[in-house]
């Protein structure tokens, strides 16, 4: 992705390991002698999205931590001394390459012996300010964000549920003992993306316009996969700023569409949504791209969640 990222040095990492892993390893041996996890296979997950499945295929044979606390902006994240000990120590660390990049560093310079790359699981598509094309007549400033790797593959349970299966027999393959049951795991989760699918497709299928208005292009698979056409304020960088130009075209845009809503999100301001909304009278609502849960989240997990954003989909474009 083309975004301006705080990233810490691959020598620093590496001094920050030896440092922590010198300091900590008294208590890292009496850790590891009296059992650690209490034989459970120790994952450290990356962001939310990650978590979330590490925990439903895991269940009880796996303990999860994740290196992105509720209502921490997973772009930003930068890793701590603690939290590098902790992905060494870990037996399997699940991530999406590309979407953090101070956790690539730090999974790429540790030991770890499972490294779950979900980017790796499924296909990846390059996207920008605008996906899905119904608007491409109106879009006059195509070469304001040429668009990089889009890793927003979670909000398709489509793409979701191939990197559930990819996960399921990673874990399997690392703890042979429970491939039983991270087998059956999996596919009680995938049954239930493939359900989540069935109401996406049913619930956007008749609807007044195919037009939504996002702040940043997090959800490019989404609208692909139900003929929608997201058109981001800022693109994949939720922390980028428009142009005079985007926010005019995005005016006219949806005037022509009969666009209603500006979506903004959780974790991000919605200054620059209300403004947008504000300028071209239209109303906002929230559009969860769920890297995080908090109280202000719409649910307590990614399905809860996922229907709140369908529902907010469905009043948004006028579902029939």
């Amino acid at each position: 992705m083309n975004v301006r990222r705080r990233l810490i040095p691959g020598t620093a990492v590496a001094a920050t390991t030896l440092l922590g892993l010198g300091t900590l390893s008294a208590c890292s041996d009496s850790t590891a002698a009296d059992g650690g996890n209490g034989g459970k296979l120790d994952v450290v997950a990356s962001f939310y999205p990650m978590q979330y499945l590490a925990e439903q295929i895991g269940g009880k044979h796996v303990r999860v931590t994740s290196l992105t606390q509720p209502g921490q902006e997973p772009h930003d994240l930068e890793i701590s001394a603690q939290q590098t000990v902790q992905l060494e120590k870990s037996d399997a660390v699940l991530y999406l390459k590309n979407l953090q990049p101070a956790v690539d560093d730090a999974v790429a310079q540790s030991g770890v012996r499972t490294k779950i790359d979900a980017a790796s699981l499924t296909t990846l598509e390059k996207h920008g300010n605008e996906v899905g094309g119904h608007a491409a007549a109106h879009d006059d400033t195509k070469g304001e964000e040429s668009g990089g790797t889009d890793p927003h593959i979670w909000l398709d349970p489509v793409k979701y549920s191939e990197v559930a299966q990819g996960v399921g027999k990673a874990l399997a393959k690392a703890d042979p003992e429970h491939a039983a049951d991270y087998r059956k795991n999996t596919a009680a989760l995938v049954e239930k993306l493939d359900g989540l699918d069935t109401r996406y497709a049913d619930g956007l299928k008749n609807t007044g316009t195919k037009v939504f208005i996002t702040t940043h292009a997090a959800f490019g698979y989404l609208a692909e996969r139900y003929g929608l056409t997201e058109e981001a304020i800022s693109g994949l960088d939720p922390e980028s700023e428009p142009s005079g130009n985007r926010v005019k075209e995005l005016e006219k845009m949806a005037q022509a569409d009969g666009v209603s809503t500006v979506f903004y999100e959780t974790l991000v301001s919605d200054k620059t949504a209300k403004t947008v909304a504000k300028d071209a009278r239209l109303r906002t609502d929230v559009l969860d791209p769920i890297e995080g849960i908090t109280e202000k989240s719409r649910g307590t997990d990614y399905f809860q969640v996922m229907e709140s954003n369908l529902k907010a989909l469905r009043t948004a474009l006028g579902a029939k």
